[in-house]
């Protein structure tokens, strides 16, 4: 499997998808997401599991992962977990967690990334927070063993590149795929927010006196949509940029 998730995922809800669910997932991945997160848990496992196949079939074609929320990722290698449990993780290829303060991040164990939450309000669930904001979020970042994914009301292009100068490997988001009437063309719009914010910056930031005259001042190594998000903050080593697009709180 390819590194944990980065740039724009799209967490799941049928019941606020505009079409069909596995019609707007398409969508999202048509404008260059790479990761879905599943949810979804209210189904019966035999349906779950269908939508699976359909979803894994769609991110297969464009080099992308599905992720399951809960700890059985039905017939896949993927996880994301709620912060109450289960403890430890399961034993798959991917764990994720949700966490919201430093004693949740404080818990991690084997998990490969986490989502931070609520970074905005939302609506999907109003009164829920307070929201972190991005100065919040960082703060989280710099003490988080793991990558991060930054979640909760992010619907703009701002919010994203908020999120990642936050230090943020990727943002998460859900209403605003799932209530778009265009689904591709807000994933495009939301995937190019990233990408713009996580290229390193040249002649931006002033060369330190030991860097010499011809330094550019670049950012620290951030993964573009289809890299390992663990490239960020420090977390495991920076990997090599890609050309391509690709690439909660429970």
């Amino acid at each position: 499997m390819q590194g944990g998730p980065s740039g724009v995922v799209v967490l799941t809800d049928r019941r606020l998808a505009r079409g069909a669910l596995v019609d707007v997932c398409a969508g999202a991945v048509g404008g260059g997401v790479r990761w879905v997160v599943l949810r979804e848990k209210d189904l019966p496992r035999p349906e779950r599991l269908a939508l699976a196949v359909d979803l894994r079939a769609i991110l297969a074609e464009a080099g992308g992962t599905l992720v399951v929320a809960g700890p059985d990722p039905l017939d896949g290698d993927a996880v994301h977990l709620p912060a109450a449990g289960p403890y430890p993780p399961p034993a798959v290829d991917l764990v994720g967690r949700s966490c919201h303060d430093t004693a949740e991040l404080a818990r991690l164990t084997t998990e490969h990334y986490a989502t931070l939450s609520p970074v905005y309000e939302t609506r999907t669930k109003p009164g829920y927070g307070p929201a972190l904001r991005p100065a919040g979020l960082a703060e989280l970042v710099k003490v988080s063993p793991v990558p991060v994914l930054a979640l909760g009301g992010i619907e703009t292009a701002a919010q994203v590149a908020a999120c990642v100068e936050a230090g943020a490997a990727g943002v998460a988001v859900l209403g605003a795929i799932m209530r778009a009437q265009e689904p591709r063309e807000t994933a495009t719009t939301l995937v190019r927010a990233f990408q713009e914010a996580a290229t390193p910056l040249t002649c931006t930031h002033p060369a330190r006196p030991d860097e010499g005259p011809h330094a550019t001042g670049l950012r620290p190594t951030v993964p573009t949509e289809g890299s390992s998000l663990t490239a960020r903050s420090g977390h495991g080593r920076p990997q090599p940029s890609t050309a391509t697009t690709g690439g909660g709180k429970q």
